[in-house]
């Protein structure tokens, strides 16, 4: 019996010791290693960035690369031909749209710059401008459909804002006018 006490004895002493130990290397995980672990992580996820950046500068660098990159420029910029006008060849598109009127055997066309050509900033755009075109004229329905339709087709393309038909007297059909929208290009500064 003495033996058990005196073992007693030592198992307590031995489990305080083991729980003081643990609560000790708890608290020091929580304030010392955890804080180095979530550090570590933040360490870890700059690098993968950085490598990810220096993986595309050496991609860059790569002459396949500039010849495919330059090529891709080269095809977006003939796309924005499609939807930009440059500002110098403004009143060529009037006179484009004037043939295009002419064409369509329009009576009593007219066409005019609204606010005497000034053109409108687009928001968060430094390049581009809005230019306004009024045109009215007299046609039936079947020449305005198509003068419409080849306004759409017209490279750089016109955007139709907003248009009014109102009824026509007697024989010369309807009186409609058109509110065209054109991006212009500003021109560089040299």
């Amino acid at each position: 019996m003495v033996f058990i006490k005196i073992y007693k004895k030592y198992l307590t002493i031995a489990a305080l010791i083991w729980a003081a130990c643990f609560i000790l290397f708890s608290f020091t995980y929580i304030i010392l290693l955890r804080p180095q672990k979530n550090s570590q992580k933040l360490v870890e996820e700059k690098l993968a960035k950085k490598k990810q950046m220096y993986d595309s500068a050496v991609k860059a660098t790569q002459e396949e690369t500039k010849i495919r990159l330059n090529k891709q420029i080269e095809h977006l910029r003939n796309r924005l031909q499609d939807f930009v006008i440059d500002s110098e060849n403004s009143a060529n598109l009037t006179f484009d749209i004037s043939q295009i009127a002419d064409e369509q055997k329009l009576a009593s066309f007219s066409i005019k710059g609204k606010d005497n050509n000034q053109v409108s900033p687009i928001p968060n755009c430094n390049c581009i401008f809005e230019s306004h075109i009024d045109v009215s004229f007299t046609a039936w329905f079947h020449q305005f459909a198509t003068f419409l339709n080849a306004l759409e087709r017209h490279r750089p393309v016109l955007f139709v804002d907003k248009f009014t038909v109102s009824s026509g007297r007697g024989d010369s059909g309807p009186q409609a006018s058109i509110n065209l929208v054109v991006l212009t290009r500003k021109q560089q500064d040299s």
